[in-house]
């Protein structure tokens, strides 16, 4: 993991408590943005964290701001159709040079989580408030799962199952088991281009999962995983010339 505390922003599309749903609203008074940020902010000491709406020109994503972002979360449910192409398309090229996103629950269905999966995203899922997810680890070495239980219990939640039509992960690092005995790859970790991506899927707006403190845990862990580890650059298709790994910075033949 980065051993330089990142810089980051917790995007949330905020429809949800915009609109006044009063559940929601019990739960997340200032919106599920600012419980994440308060644990992010807790958890990372001298972490700079901000937050981010789709209702901010821009939807608080200009190319300045991701410039100096190293790791985005992403939170969507009922407005993924809202989000300008623009800024999809600038959140992309940010992960290819480097960015670290972290894509939250039914973020699957977002259009910068889909962009870089390249497949439908599709799931199984039921909300009937009378599932309880276990969150295994099936990768406890993981940096992602150090510092939680096995399993992470979480009394209620929506139930997410198979069939996930996700590429084959570079790492699965957590599995959920639901009281209906569904499975689902609900941590799973990628590489694109030089950023790193995390889906991790706990956390329906109907339920105080950002609150648990396990989760809260998961979540300072990934920021730490997907910090970009070097210097972020645009990868581009650059001509080389015969040899250019015998010369020396001069451009003269080395010994």
């Amino acid at each position: 993991m980065s051993e330089v505390a990142p810089r980051i922003v917790v995007w949330n599309e905020n429809v949800h408590e915009s609109r006044g749903d009063a559940t929601v609203i019990g739960h997340y008074p200032d919106g599920m943005h600012a419980v994440i940020a308060a644990a992010l902010h807790e958890l990372l000491p001298g972490a700079e964290v901000g937050t981010a709406t789709l209702q901010e020109p821009e939807h608080g994503l200009t190319a300045e701001r991701l410039a100096q972002t190293d790791v985005l979360f992403w939170w969507g449910h009922a407005a993924h159709d809202e989000v300008a192409d623009e800024v999809v398309e600038r959140v992309v090229d940010a992960v290819h040079a480097g960015m670290g996103l972290v894509v939250l629950h039914s973020g699957h269905y977002s259009k910068p989580f889909k962009r870089l999966m390249g497949t439908t995203c599709s799931l199984k899922w039921r909300n009937d408030g009378q599932d309880r997810e276990l969150v295994w680890a099936i990768a406890p070495d993981h940096p992602i799962a150090q510092g939680v239980p096995h399993p992470i219990v979480i009394d209620q939640q929506e139930m997410y199952g198979e069939f996930f039509d996700i590429p084959r992960a570079d790492e699965e690092v957590f599995l959920s088991t639901f009281t209906g005995g569904e499975v689902f790859r609900s941590g799973v970790a990628y590489r694109r281009g030089l950023g790193r991506v995390f889906y991790f899927s706990p956390g329906d707006q109907e339920y105080p999962v950002y609150h648990h403190p396990d989760v809260q845990r998961v979540l300072a862990n990934a920021a730490q995983w997907a910090a970009p580890v070097s210097e972020r650059r645009e990868l581009t298709a650059d001509p080389h010339p015969r040899g250019w790994f015998t010369t020396d910075g001069a451009g003269t033949q080395g010994v």
